[in-house]
């Protein structure tokens, strides 16, 4: 690996960073320490911050030798709802919140970045770091470009980056196209007529209709879209009803849809309201359907994934770089950026979990796991990939 020797001599100060936020975890558009944490690095570094963006955005301004391109480069900042089951120096102190999800290793990365660049302004045109709010449900991203994210800081293109368990330490993975799915939940509300459960020929019963609108809407997937267009249709609740001899006036059902296209998502979302309808209609019954976009797939350009492959090739050779691995169901506000901007969003091994100090929790070193911890082994990694990426582009010609 080709890393760059004085992040390298950095790494104690960049993790000392990332332990300190990860022991200090706060939710989406609660970051204020987090924040303040941030500007005061860059600032040190004689940066200029601005702050405010998204309620707790930050972003820092660094200026190249004359004017020229601009990239952006982003890394989010908040934690989850998730009582942390490690025990090591740096758990979190606060119950209930935990950096599951390595937000803290993706802000220290680029904070390392911001300090190299701040120190060697051998390149011409800028880069803005942006540290980003509100990433898990929050829409932290679709929030700062409401308040002018671009308008203020107006990329030629925008990089994200992610750490992904299971992906070898020194290891990219990245694909041109959907990268990440989107993120859609809905919520079925079925109304009957309620009576006794020894006399349903005397009810409209709602729980019986939900039960058959399950069933319908599985066929949307095997039967309405096309084979070759992944979606995931999961039903995740269903509830109705307080006693065994009622049946209940109505029932809900609850779910989530997740697609890598919009095309594929109005399909669905136009199959399951038909359905809903009419299914309910035929047992006497009325289907109300909620349905909720929360963040649209995660699309990569192919100009920019193919540029940020020749710098993840470079930094650590051919071999340790997957440019085709497989796009994953999760989802990603950085999704609402590349719908901005042109760019690429990647993910960064962080191995198997072997990293992890004694005092950690039993279960795996996964995402979204009480047991996660981000390796810091990765983050000279992660820095210097930020910064040849910045420096390429900005000395590119188109």
């Amino acid at each position: 690996m080709k890393l760059i020797p004085e992040i390298l001599q950095a790494k104690p100060q960049i993790e000392k960073i990332r332990r300190d936020i990860h022991a200090h975890p706060e939710l989406c558009f609660q970051e204020q320490r987090t924040s303040d944490v941030i500007a005061k690095q860059l600032e040190s570094w004689g940066l200029p911050v601005h702050r405010g963006l998204g309620k707790t955005g930050v972003v820092a301004i660094i200026e190249g030798q004359g004017p020229g391109k601009k990239i952006g480069l982003r890394a989010d900042m908040d934690a989850l709802p998730l009582q942390e089951h490690n025990r090591f120096a740096h758990a979190s102190k606060h119950e209930g919140k935990m950096h599951a999800c390595g937000h803290d290793g993706h802000v220290a990365m680029l904070l390392g970045a911001c300090e190299y660049l701040a120190k060697h302004r051998d390149f011409k045109g800028t880069v803005y770091a942006i540290f980003q709010p509100a990433e898990e449900g929050g829409g932290g991203a679709r929030e700062m470009i409401k308040d002018g994210l671009f308008d203020l800081f107006p990329c030629d293109a925008v990089f994200g980056m992610h750490n992904w368990p299971g992906l070898a330490v020194g290891e990219f993975g990245v694909t041109p196209g959907p990268m990440m799915a989107s993120s859609n939940e809905f919520r079925i509300t079925v109304t009957g007529k309620g009576g006794h459960a020894a006399l349903p020929h005397n009810s409209a019963d709602p729980l019986f209709a939900a039960a058959q609108i399950i069933q319908g809407l599985q066929g949307i997937i095997t039967r309405n879209k096309r084979p070759v267009d992944s979606a995931v249709l999961s039903i995740t609740q269903c509830h109705a009803g307080d006693a065994s001899n009622i049946i209940p006036d109505s029932a809900w059902i609850g779910g989530t849809v997740r697609t890598f296209t919009i095309e594929v998502l109005d399909l669905i979302e136009s199959r399951l309201r038909h359905i809903a309808g009419t299914v309910a209609q035929a047992y006497d019954c009325k289907a109300d359907v909620e349905f909720l976009r929360n963040y649209p797939p995660t699309i990569n350009h192919e100009k920019e994934t193919a540029f940020a492959i020749s710098v993840m090739q470079e930094l650590v050779g051919e071999h340790r770089v997957n440019p085709r691995i497989d796009p994953t169901m999760g989802a990603e506000d950085f999704a609402y950026m590349l719908q901005a901007k042109p760019g690429c969003y990647a993910f960064i091994g962080n191995g198997d979990g072997d990293h992890r100090s004694t005092g950690h929790g039993m279960g795996p070193c996964h995402l979204h796991n009480p047991t996660y911890d981000f390796n810091d082994e990765i983050l000279p990694l992660g820095s210097s990939y930020w910064v040849k990426l910045a420096q390429k582009y900005l000395a590119s010609e188109s």
